[in-house]
């Protein structure tokens, strides 16, 4: 197959060929990757060994196979590729990369041919010098239209775009005679509008955002005035059913803008087309489509080659789209727990030296470690993993507000579980053996670069702060004896803070005051019951320091009363490394919860929980198995 190049031919060349079919058809095939977070290999850097459940290096088979299928094909990435496991953290800030060096996940893509690149939200989190750095050695070119440069002036109609916009990129295709056609791809890139509030402390001053929508009702017309015969809209955006201005995931309103005829979605981890999306508006899972446009969402980690095929053909002069199918490639049988197709050798050999130095950083030892640390019972019960980044960031903030204007107020502190399963699959729990706690552990425990900070709360805020939190979970009939299921798998778990230095229950029986995106969904309801301070009900009028992290404060989760207006520590070191300073203080770790909360008591139901098959090796005394499911999780019974 030879591969899509830029425009070489002069265009008279190209004229004869095509006056003979005044129609000609073109079949184009569509790829994409998204939010790889540094899944080069297939390698468990927490867990210290390999999996085939996730991995770039599978997937670039599977690049490389479809290829192979379809004469004309183009090749884009979704983002958040620069940031998601240790091998990130080593390259930004462990052993950063050299000016003009190469990141190890380009080095690897280089390999496949990428046409270009989307910019994800987490591209952010090492800061914009960093990403600048990262681009500018890129071996594809990078997009993005909703991202500006901050100049101060209030005056958004001369805001300048901090990086390019879209692309038009002149290829030559080849026709159902395997004649050469030239076709004018447009290509548009779009990230969540939220990095102000997820990466403030980064971006702050720096450049700001627009939305998702109203960016490519911008760009759009002037693409196709510009010559763009298709355009395809990289979204790192989810798949929603409604839509409001200034939205998160919006890639389904990109479906209904017109001039665009692709939609690559991502920032999900979702996969589409699929079942999860079978009620949006729209959608088509069968053909892949939404408002009859071709869309795919590639799940994460490599885990999925998203497939779109289209059929173009050429009338009166204009390409259009006759036909479209989309489709999903996984690596990994999900039932059979195999491999699908074997790794691209030529990836590991790309990365070798980063992972090489990634297993040794990874490896350092902190302190010992008494007893096992898990996180396969977090979302039922007070839990160890989250006690310890609770008590480590209630230590860092005491220390850093000593002497100053707050020293005298309470600190609490507000951790969620991280890895506790959810749409990251049944092999996503952090679960670290006892002995030594290396740095991997701590990578385990808190998987992302957030830093430390501090917000100044009443007690009512602490309070909608833990029912906002409780959303987590299905309201449940206190009447029914049958099995029912608790988690709203919908919500994820890193917004299911638990806030230590308080006592609460949690009455799953009421319905959640907040809805799963942080609206206000039923104002007389209260799932937060007998919170309590110092052994006494919390005062609503007392002031409150909370120990936190950088995307809480700033509004990350739509928490009420957070929006970086109350922030009063915005400190330079990342949680991990105040977890660090904290296990190496204790030198041996013994991973106790204090039980500070609890869900309320409701005698004769029975929960239905899912969780990670080995949590059978921690199972509490009120949790049975019920039966090992498809997707690898197991399903357990718990009773009051």
């Amino acid at each position: 197959m030879k591969p899509l190049v830029l425009l070489t031919l002069a265009l008279g060349s190209l004229a004869s060929a095509q006056n003979v079919d005044p129609t000609p058809t073109v079949e184009l095939r569509i790829l994409e990757t998204t939010d790889l977070h540094t899944s080069a290999l297939g390698y468990d850097y927490y867990q210290d060994k390999p999996t085939g459940e996730f991995g770039f290096e599978y997937t670039a088979t599977l690049i490389e196979n479809a290829k192979k299928e379809k004469r004309n094909t183009l090749l884009y990435d979704n983002g958040d590729l620069i940031q998601g496991n240790p091998l990130g953290d080593y390259v930004a800030r462990v052993d950063p990369l050299k000016p003009g060096e190469m990141h190890p996940m380009h080095a690897a893509m280089k390999l496949l041919g990428y046409d270009a690149g989307n910019l994800g939200n987490h591209e952010f989190n090492y800061g914009l010098p960093f990403l600048q750095q990262v681009m500018a050695a890129a071996p594809m070119p990078m997009v993005n239209a909703n991202v500006y440069i901050d100049d101060g002036d209030n005056n958004p109609d001369n805001d300048k775009n901090a990086f390019t916009p879209y692309l038009i990129q002149r290829k030559i295709v080849y026709d159902a005679q395997g004649r050469p056609q030239v076709l004018n791809v447009g290509v548009i890139g779009l990230l969540p509008p939220q990095i102000m509030q997820w990466d403030k402390t980064n971006l702050d001053g720096k450049v700001t955002t627009r939305d998702i929508v109203e960016t490519a009702k911008k760009f759009v017309p002037m693409m196709k005035a510009q010559g763009a015969d298709i355009i395809i809209a990289i979204a790192h955006s989810g798949i929603n059913a409604d839509y409001v201005p200034g939205q998160e995931n919006a890639a389904t309103e990109l479906t209904k803008v017109g001039g665009i005829d692709v939609v690559l979605s991502g920032h999900s981890h979702q996969e589409f087309p699929g079942p999860v999306y079978k009620d949006i508006p729209g959608a088509d899972i069968t053909k892949g489509t939404i408002n009859g446009k071709a869309v795919v969402m590639a799940g994460f980690w490599g885990n999925d080659l998203g497939i779109i095929d289209l059929k173009l053909q050429k009338v009166a002069g204009v390409w259009k789209v006759q036909d479209t199918q989309s489709a999903l490639r996984p690596i990994w049988d999900k039932v059979a727990k195999v491999n699908l197709v074997k790794p691209d050798p030529r990836i590991a050999l790309a990365v070798k030296a980063a992972n090489e130095g990634t297993l040794a950083y990874v490896r350092g030892k902190v302190a010992d470690l008494s007893a096992p640390i898990n996180s396969y019972w977090a979302l039922v019960q007070d839990d160890p993993s989250v006690q310890l980044v609770a008590s480590a960031q209630i230590a860092y903030v005491k220390a850093a507000l000593a002497g100053g204007k707050y020293a005298d107020l309470p600190v609490l502190s507000a951790a969620a579980p991280f890895k506790a399963g959810g749409r990251a699959g049944a092999s996503y729990y952090t679960d670290i053996p006892a002995g030594t706690l290396a740095i991997k552990n701590v990578a385990d425990l808190y998987v992302y670069p957030n830093t430390v900070q501090a917000v100044l709360v009443t007690g009512a805020q602490v309070q909608e702060w833990l029912e906002r939190s409780a959303a987590q979970f299905k309201q449940i009939d206190p009447k029914n004896t049958a099995p029912q299921d608790l988690v709203e798998t919908s919500f994820p778990t890193y917004n299911f803070d638990v806030i230590d230095g308080v006592t609460y229950q949690i009455d799953v029986s009421q319905p959640s005051r907040y809805d799963v995106g942080g609206k206000l969904a039923n104002p007389g309801a209260h799932r937060i019951k007998e919170l309590m301070f110092g052994g006494k009900p919390i005062d609503p009028a007392a002031q409150f320091v909370v120990a936190t992290n950088n995307y809480r404060a700033s509004g990350g989760g739509n928490f009420p009363g957070l929006d970086g207006k109350n922030i009063i520590l915005q400190a330079p070191d990342e949680t991990r490394e105040a977890l660090v300073q904290y296990f190496q203080a204790q030198k041996t770790v013994n991973p106790t919860a204090d039980n500070n909360w609890k869900l309320t008591p409701l005698p004769g139901v029975s929960l239905l929980y899912a969780t990670g098959p080995n949590a059978q090796k921690f199972l509490p005394a009120n949790a049975t198995l019920q039966k090992m499911q498809d997707d690898g999780f197991a399903q357990y019974v718990i009773k009051f």
